[in-house]
């Protein structure tokens, strides 16, 4: 473990949605404030929708922690469900057993309580994690669910939280009403690269990082380049970046050592088997590769061969052969990308 050897006293990188470790970036310091509005004005529905690993749990759950001393709350993430599953499973957060209720007597034992916790001045929060798996029937009973209110007041604040399908699902004919409701819908968009290196120092602080810088910059930029500034991403790749800078005695993870790492995590590589979409125009092969016609014809099948006429085992190690060549080609043009945004951010 690299823990010792990098002066940290617990895991920066892990995988669980730990509050503590929660970066505010811009995106995410304005989605949990217009969250924290919407449930203080008591908007009903609200929305938040981000790709997969961009921190949606981890900033809910921060969320919800605001609220723990003045509300009732529910985290339900089990989505690919009925409607007397999702009631079941709802009862079930909330701390009471409904195995042997129908679907009625479920929803009068939830009015029952959001009535309990509405006299004792407490808020009622329900958020619905991965929503976006959730069918249309199953949106339509959570919309149904906040119709039990008061002429002054909503008594159930909902926040549906998914990836860009919900979106899509909430812009569908079949859920006019419940888009209606949705007072507030907030997005997460991907960290930049100033954003990924200040998201990674931040997570190091906060595993009690105090010395000197562990990452190069040349090594920032290309860790948020390759992760495309997604959270989850960076957290996979810094783990594996300093277990490797661990296992290699290396106290300052540099460019050649992510280069390493990308090299090792890039899926590609670990293909076996490739068929190609189109018949391959080598020239354009030629040109992808810089204008060097030799390297295409090293990729490339003699003149009187046809690809469809090769053996399995012949096709399957062309393409790996042609797969290397292009790969070489992308990892040259990544890295002279990559060291003009280092030498512009130097000059800056």
């Amino acid at each position: 473990m690299f823990l010792e050897f990098y002066g940290l006293r617990e895991q920066p990188f892990g995988v669980t949605p730990d509050p503590r470790f929660l970066y505010l970036s811009p995106a995410h310091r304005e989605a949990l404030a217009s969250l924290y509005y919407g449930i203080e004005a008591g908007r009903g529905f609200l929305a938040l929708i981000a790709k997969p690993g961009m921190g949606k749990t981890t900033l809910l759950f921060h969320l919800l922690e605001k609220f723990r001393h003045n509300a009732r709350t529910a985290f339900l993430f089990q989505t690919q469900c009925s409607s007397r599953e999702f009631m079941r499973f709802l009862l079930a957060e909330l701390g009471v057993e409904s195995h042997d209720q129908d679907f009625v007597r479920m929803h009068e034992e939830f009015n029952k309580m959001l009535l309990q916790e509405a006299r004792a001045g407490r808020r009622f929060i329900i958020v619905v994690d991965e929503a976006q798996n959730l069918d249309a029937s199953v949106l339509e009973t959570v919309r149904l669910l906040s119709d039990f209110e008061t002429p002054r007041a909503k008594l159930l604040q909902i926040i549906l939280s998914g990836q860009p399908e919900l979106a899509d699902k909430l812009a569908s004919r079949p859920l006019a009403q419940l888009r209606q409701r949705v007072s507030l819908l907030n997005r997460l968009t991907p960290l930049s690269v100033e954003e990924s290196r200040k998201y990674i120092d931040f997570r190091l602080r906060v595993a009690g990082h105090a010395g000197a810088a562990i990452f190069s910059p040349e090594a920032l930029v290309a860790i948020a380049r390759f992760t495309e500034g997604i959270p989850r991403n960076i957290n996979n790749f810094c783990f594996n970046v300093l277990s490797l800078g661990c296992a290699l005695r290396q106290r300052v993870v540099d460019f050649a050592l992510v280069e390493e790492v990308i090299n090792d995590l890039d899926i590609n590589q670990h293909l076996t088997e490739v068929a190609p979409a189109r018949p391959i125009d080598f020239q354009e092969l030629a040109s992808m590769m810089g204008g060097n016609p030799s390297q295409a014809r090293m990729a490339a099948p003699t003149s009187g061969d046809r690809l469809d006429a090769l053996t399995p085992a012949e096709a399957r190690a062309y393409m790996q052969q042609l797969s290397g060549h292009l790969r070489d080609w992308q990892h040259g043009a990544d890295r002279a990308s990559t060291h003009r945004s280092v030498n512009r951010i130097k000059r800056d």
